[in-house]
C-alpha cells in the first residue's frame, strides 16, 4: 500500500513552502492583495493540492498528470518569486531561500516523475 501522502516527502516540503508563502506575502502592498498576492498564493497551494489529488487517483498515468501540474504550478510560482523580487516586494535574501526551496521541490518532483514512468 502507498503512503499516505501526509507522509510524503514530496509533499511535506511543498506545503511548508506555501506557509513561508503566507507568511511573506503579508508584507506585500495592499495594493497587491487581489493582484500579485493572490497569484503566488493559488500558485503555491496548487503544488501539494495537485500531489495530494494525483495521488489517490487510480492510475499511475493520472498521478503522473497531476505532478506535471504540480511541477507546472512551481514554475509559475518561480516566476511570480521572481516578478516580486525584481518590484522590491521581496528582497534578495528572502528571494534566493525561496528559489532554493522550489529548487529542491522541482528536482523531487523529477525524481517521482522518473520512478513512477519507469514502473
Amino acid at each position: 500500500m502507498a503512503l499516505h501522502w501526509k507522509k510524503l516527502k514530496v509533499w511535506q516540503k511543498p506545503h511548508a513552502l506555501v506557509l513561508e508563502v503566507y507568511r511573506i506575502t503579508t508584507k506585500f502592498p495592499k495594493t497587491e492583495t487581489y493582484g500579485l498576492v493572490d497569484q503566488i498564493k493559488r500558485a503555491s497551494c496548487s503544488i501539494p493540492s495537485n500531489i495530494v489529488e494525483g495521488q489517490s487517483r487510480n492510475t499511475t498515468k493520472e498521478y503522473l498528470n497531476f505532478l506535471y501540474m504540480a511541477r507546472g504550478s512551481l514554475e509559475e510560482l518561480r516566476y511570480f518569486l521572481l516578478l516580486s523580487k525584481d518590484l522590491t516586494f521581496l528582497d534578495a535574501e528572502v528571494y534566493g531561500g525561496m528559489e532554493k526551496e522550489c529548487e529542491e521541490i522541482s528536482l523531487m518532483l523529477n525524481g517521482l516523475i522518473k520512478s513512477l514512468k519507469s514502473k
